[in-house]
Protein backbone atom coordinates (compact mmCIF):
# COMPACT_ATOMS: atom_id res chain seq x y z
CA UNK A 1 0.00 0.00 0.00
CA UNK A 2 1.29 3.33 -1.04
CA UNK A 3 0.99 6.30 0.81
CA UNK A 4 -0.69 9.41 -0.58
CA UNK A 5 1.76 12.37 -1.67
CA UNK A 6 0.60 15.65 -1.05
CA UNK A 7 3.47 17.68 -2.49
CA UNK A 8 4.89 17.53 -5.70
CA UNK A 9 8.44 15.99 -6.98
CA UNK A 10 10.97 18.25 -6.26
CA UNK A 11 12.81 19.52 -9.03
CA UNK A 12 16.67 20.85 -9.38
CA UNK A 13 18.02 22.47 -12.27
CA UNK A 14 22.07 22.07 -12.48
CA UNK A 15 24.54 22.72 -14.72
CA UNK A 16 27.12 20.81 -16.01
CA UNK A 17 29.99 23.39 -16.47
CA UNK A 18 33.13 21.25 -16.23
CA UNK A 19 34.71 17.80 -16.64
CA UNK A 20 37.71 16.55 -15.04
CA UNK A 21 40.10 15.56 -17.87
CA UNK A 22 41.22 13.33 -15.39
CA UNK A 23 38.34 11.26 -14.53
CA UNK A 24 37.44 11.13 -18.19
CA UNK A 25 40.60 9.65 -19.10
CA UNK A 26 39.91 7.08 -16.41
CA UNK A 27 36.44 6.53 -17.41
CA UNK A 28 37.91 6.37 -21.50
CA UNK A 29 40.54 3.70 -20.82
CA UNK A 30 38.33 1.54 -19.02
CA UNK A 31 36.08 1.72 -21.71
CA UNK A 32 38.70 1.60 -24.22
CA UNK A 33 40.07 -1.93 -22.89
CA UNK A 34 36.25 -3.36 -22.98
CA UNK A 35 36.12 -2.00 -26.74
CA UNK A 36 39.56 -3.96 -27.52
CA UNK A 37 37.83 -7.01 -25.98
CA UNK A 38 34.98 -6.88 -27.56
CA UNK A 39 36.42 -6.47 -30.59
CA UNK A 40 39.15 -9.43 -30.56
CA UNK A 41 36.15 -11.64 -29.74
CA UNK A 42 34.55 -9.99 -32.63
CA UNK A 43 37.17 -10.85 -34.74
CA UNK A 44 37.70 -14.37 -33.39
CA UNK A 45 34.32 -15.23 -33.89
CA UNK A 46 33.67 -14.10 -37.79
CA UNK A 47 37.60 -15.76 -38.23
CA UNK A 48 35.76 -18.96 -36.59
CA UNK A 49 32.78 -18.63 -39.37
CA UNK A 50 35.44 -17.98 -42.03
CA UNK A 51 37.20 -20.81 -41.70
CA UNK A 52 34.41 -23.37 -40.89
CA UNK A 53 32.84 -22.58 -44.17
CA UNK A 54 36.21 -23.05 -46.11
CA UNK A 55 36.87 -19.29 -47.14
CA UNK A 56 40.80 -19.07 -45.79
CA UNK A 57 41.20 -22.26 -47.45
CA UNK A 58 40.00 -20.94 -50.96
CA UNK A 59 42.00 -18.10 -50.59
CA UNK A 60 45.54 -19.53 -49.56
CA UNK A 61 45.31 -22.11 -52.08
CA UNK A 62 44.47 -19.42 -54.99
CA UNK A 63 47.26 -17.31 -53.55
CA UNK A 64 49.81 -20.50 -53.53
CA UNK A 65 48.38 -20.98 -56.96
CA UNK A 66 49.18 -17.31 -58.31
CA UNK A 67 51.79 -16.10 -56.08
CA UNK A 68 54.16 -18.71 -55.17
CA UNK A 69 55.68 -22.14 -55.76
CA UNK A 70 55.21 -23.55 -52.35
CA UNK A 71 52.03 -25.50 -51.82
CA UNK A 72 52.50 -24.49 -48.01
CA UNK A 73 53.02 -21.07 -48.31
CA UNK A 74 49.72 -19.25 -46.52
CA UNK A 75 48.75 -15.80 -47.05
CA UNK A 76 46.15 -15.64 -43.94
CA UNK A 77 46.40 -17.39 -41.03
CA UNK A 78 45.00 -17.07 -37.60
CA UNK A 79 48.71 -15.27 -36.19
CA UNK A 80 48.65 -12.90 -38.75
CA UNK A 81 44.65 -12.02 -38.34
CA UNK A 82 44.94 -11.92 -34.55
CA UNK A 83 48.04 -9.87 -34.48
CA UNK A 84 46.72 -7.65 -37.53
CA UNK A 85 43.30 -7.53 -35.10
CA UNK A 86 44.96 -6.42 -32.06
CA UNK A 87 47.42 -3.89 -33.34
CA UNK A 88 44.41 -2.18 -35.11
CA UNK A 89 42.20 -2.80 -31.92
CA UNK A 90 45.35 -1.18 -30.12
CA UNK A 91 45.49 1.85 -31.61
CA UNK A 92 41.70 2.16 -31.71
CA UNK A 93 41.96 1.93 -28.40
CA UNK A 94 44.53 4.51 -27.84
CA UNK A 95 42.70 7.24 -30.02
CA UNK A 96 39.45 6.51 -28.67
CA UNK A 97 40.49 7.43 -25.05
CA UNK A 98 42.96 10.19 -26.05
CA UNK A 99 39.92 11.79 -28.19
CA UNK A 100 37.72 11.36 -25.46
CA UNK A 101 40.57 13.58 -23.07
CA UNK A 102 40.46 16.05 -25.58
CA UNK A 103 36.88 16.62 -25.80
CA UNK A 104 36.89 17.13 -22.33
CA UNK A 105 39.18 19.92 -22.67
CA UNK A 106 37.28 20.99 -25.49
CA UNK A 107 33.83 21.40 -23.28
CA UNK A 108 35.62 22.68 -20.42
CA UNK A 109 36.11 25.72 -23.33
CA UNK A 110 33.15 26.03 -24.54
CA UNK A 111 31.24 25.37 -21.26
CA UNK A 112 32.97 28.50 -20.14
CA UNK A 113 31.99 30.25 -23.47
CA UNK A 114 28.45 29.56 -23.30
CA UNK A 115 27.16 28.42 -19.57
CA UNK A 116 27.43 24.35 -19.98
CA UNK A 117 24.64 22.00 -20.07
CA UNK A 118 21.20 22.25 -17.90
CA UNK A 119 19.66 19.25 -16.80
CA UNK A 120 16.80 19.06 -14.59
CA UNK A 121 16.48 16.42 -11.65
CA UNK A 122 13.23 15.05 -10.66
CA UNK A 123 12.17 12.83 -7.52
CA UNK A 124 9.77 9.63 -8.97
CA UNK A 125 6.22 10.41 -8.73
Amino acid sequence: MSWPRNRRPRQASLQLKRLDPWSVLKIALVLAVVLYLIWLVAVGVLYGVLDGIGVWDRLNGQYADLVTEQAGARLISAGRVFGAAAVIGAVNSLLFAVALSVGAFVYNVSADLVGGVEVTLSERD
